[in-house]
């Protein structure tokens, strides 16, 4: 038996490795965690390059960096083999209308919803592109002429051009004709309501420009001409933002932001300072405000500002006696962990380490139970992003008996599987993934139980359990299908496919007769 279970080889293994990744990069993509995100996705094509699933997710997460170059790279790779793929055509029509081809999007959403009529997301891309071009050129209604208006410079200019005297034309009249053409190229893009609330802080420019150019003394002096020239090339370009920007930012787009808005999470994800402490000296509120504007430097992008902040801050903190700041030790701790994060995002990971272990060391000695459970968390995390499984293993577990929630527990016991499955302690990471699976269960989360079944099933692969690894991603192909998670569904189906092989069905056989 043995002997028959390894002729299933590397393949099952594979499909074992790249599922496992394939969900863990899910999960982490509804966390909003798109960069680890990608990391995992591209872990799970290295088993699987063409995996057409797995390239239109992470195209999604490329997408929602900001980078749709890379990902509309993704989701063409995925139409490759079959340019009927409906997800790809959805994922390249996104990834062409974040690049602002309009029109190009458009044709792959009809050409998307041809195949696929009951999918929404096409309808709602035709509909978003119709008025993003709508919105570029204007509807046809829009674009009506009328036989109104002054002409009479039009008629000057063919009296001018027949008598070949150009040059005898008076300032005056160039002056309107400058006019007269500014007028007809600066049409105005949008309603004033829009364009200021496009533009923003610019709007006030663009009313003093508008002031100028409307200066009667302006256009009748030759050496204010270039100033007029440049006025004009101001205002111009202007227009062309405010109209870039209403591309990009259609109605619909504008109104969802602002709803948005109202459900902003808390800058200071990383800072566990009791807030009640902020009712004390000057200091301890500027301290307090600094940390939020370096977290949420952080999170919005400026990572080297967030780490130039957070480093100054410090050695303010540090300068400080205990009389100005009650609670200095949490104020160093909180500006280590920021640093760590800082230096962790700019690939820093030598100081990012450092900063951890300084940050825990400190929560270990002032006892602070939840900057404590932080610390544990950073470490573990930057030492699995560098692959050192070993060291990662420690803190997950001390981490684990501080957890408080089952859903805590849930993805603590699936992270140190899925560091032992990587270390090859196959027994180890069933052990964790079926931990991990009481905990979502009793926690009534079920993608967690979605990825425990998947992490189990992979180690009962390596394992050379070929029967109880197809239960269980069986039973994770009918969490998918409640959770109507289609992409973890054609991976797991794959998977169950390979495990299909004339092998593994003999050994599935045996087992059910045995039984």
């Amino acid at each position: 038996k043995k002997g028959k279970m390894s002729e299933l080889g590397e393949g099952e293994e594979q499909v074992g490795s790249y599922a496992i990744y394939f969900a863990e990069g899910e999960t982490l993509a509804k966390q909003k965690e798109f960069k680890k995100a990608v990391e995992s996705f591209t872990k799970a094509l290295e088993f699987q390059p063409e995996d057409k699933p797995c390239l239109v997710a992470r195209s999604k997460c490329y997408l929602q960096l900001g980078d749709a170059t890379t990902a509309l790279q993704d989701a063409e790779a995925s139409l490759k083999e079959d340019k009927n793929y409906h997800r790809g055509l959805l994922q390249k029509a996104e990834a062409l209308y974040a690049t602002g081809d309009f029109e190009y999007s458009l044709v792959f959403f009809h050409r998307g919803h041809k195949i696929r009529p009951d999918l929404h997301e096409f309808t709602l891309g035709i509909e978003k592109c119709q008025e993003a071009i709508n919105n570029s050129i204007g509807t046809p209604d829009a674009c009506t002429l009328e036989k109104v208006g002054d002409l009479s410079y039009f008629h000057q200019q063919d009296i001018m051009n027949k008598k070949k005297a150009m040059k005898l034309q008076k300032p005056a009249l160039k002056a309107a004709a400058a006019q007269m053409k500014a007028k007809v190229e600066r049409k105005p893009v949008a309603s004033e309501k829009t364009v200021k609330e496009l533009l923003g802080e610019l709007y006030a420019d663009k009313e003093y420009l508008e002031k100028l150019l409307k200066d009667p003394g302006l256009a009748t002096k030759q050496k204010d001409r270039s100033i007029q020239e440049t006025v004009e090339s101001a205002l111009t370009y202007l227009d062309q933002r405010t109209e870039f920007w209403r591309q990009q930012k259609p109605m619909y787009a504008r109104k969802r932001e602002k709803e948005m808005k109202r459900y902003k999470p808390s800058p200071t994800r990383f800072i566990t300072i009791s807030k009640s402490r902020g009712n004390g000296p000057d200091q301890v509120k500027l301290v307090m405000k600094t940390l939020e504007e370096i977290d949420a430097a952080l999170q919005g992008g400026d990572v080297e500002g967030s780490l130039a902040q957070a480093e100054k801050a410090l050695q303010m903190v540090l300068a400080s006696n205990d009389r100005e700041l009650p609670n200095k030790a949490e104020f160093v701790s909180s500006l280590h962990a920021c640093i760590g994060n800082a230096q962790l995002e700019l690939g820093n990971s030598e100081a990012a380490i450092q900063n951890f272990h300084e940050d825990l060391k400190i929560t270990q000695e002032c006892n602070l139970g939840i900057a404590k459970s932080r610390a544990l968390d950073n470490l573990a995390r930057v030492y699995t992003v560098l692959g050192d499984f070993e060291k990662a293993i420690p803190f997950l577990q001390e981490k684990v008996t501080m957890a408080t929630t089952p859903d805590e527990n849930s993805w603590l016991f699936h992270e140190l599987g899925r560091c032992h499955l990587e270390l090859g302690n196959y027994d180890q990471a069933k052990a964790h993934g079926e931990k991990s699976m009481t905990a979502a269960q009793e926690g009534g989360d079920l993608a967690w139980q979605l990825n425990a079944c998947v992490l189990v099933g992979q180690a009962e692969a390596k394992l050379g359990d070929v029967p109880a690894a197809v239960r269980s991603f069986t039973k994770a192909l009918e969490l998918a299908e409640i959770l109507k998670d289609e992409p973890s569904q054609e991976a797991i189906k794959k998977a169950l496919q390979d495990f299909s092989s004339p092998a593994a069905v003999q050994v599935v056989q045996e087992d059910s007769k045995g039984h």
